[in-house]
């Protein structure tokens, strides 16, 4: 490879990496798709991208998405902001012990009744520093801070009531038990126990030859 290609190689593999460094800096809720009529664990990642504390998180809830409840953070208290009929529309984490140091992130856990409908959930966040600066996370895909999208696929799962003071249903499949689980297990060591005695053999018949 002449020094041309190399050099071209080096800064699309910057480019690259600079994006995703980019991407990985933003607030993002998670995960990016779900199903429609479901209850759904959403987490909320805040990094930080200044040399300040962030010491408070506002989420707005999207259109059709109902939260009831929220999983408590270690450091931080929490509060619903409610329309005029008391129906929650945002989440506030404030930081009670020095919030998100600078290189760090964190995560909010909470549990959505997502829509009967297939489509797209944008979720605006605000992000606080503890130096006043508020960075609004609600632009669109191509902003320098876009808000966080979630996309809403046809599924089976009915948020037909409340989960608030039970277990919340999640799409994604509860691991493997009992004797599923062991099945499992020894049919995922069996090729490496065999790869590993294959080796063995290998390294033998090479110390013979040469002996």
């Amino acid at each position: 490879m002449n020094m041309k290609k190399w050099m071209s190689s080096v800064l699309v593999a910057g480019a690259v990496l600079t994006l995703a460094t980019a991407a990985q800096a933003h607030v993002n809720v998670y995960p990016k798709e779900t199903t429609t009529g479901s209850y759904e664990k959403y987490t909320v990642r805040v990094p930080v991208e200044k040399d300040v504390n962030t010491v408070k998180v506002k989420l707005e809830f999207p259109a059709g998405v109902k939260v009831n409840t929220v999983q408590p953070v270690p450091g931080w208290s929490y509060e619903f902001e409610k329309d005029k009929d008391g129906v929650n529309t945002a989440l506030v984490w404030t930081a009670t012990n020095g919030g998100i140091k600078a290189h760090e992130f964190m995560e909010f856990a909470f549990v959505g009744a997502n829509p009967k409908e297939e489509g797209t959930l944008a979720w605006k966040a605000y992000q606080t520093y503890a130096d006043g600066e508020v960075v609004e996370w609600t632009g669109d895909k191509d902003a320098k801070t876009p808000a966080s999208v979630t996309t809403v696929k046809a599924g089976v799962g009915e948020a037909g009531h409340d989960h608030g003071h039970g277990a919340a249903e999640t799409t994604t499949p509860a691991p493997a038990t009992g004797q599923a689980a062991a099945s499992t297990g020894t049919s995922n060591t069996l090729p490496l126990v065999l790869s590993g005695l294959a080796l063995l053999l290998s390294i033998v018949g090479l110390f013979r030859k040469k002996a």
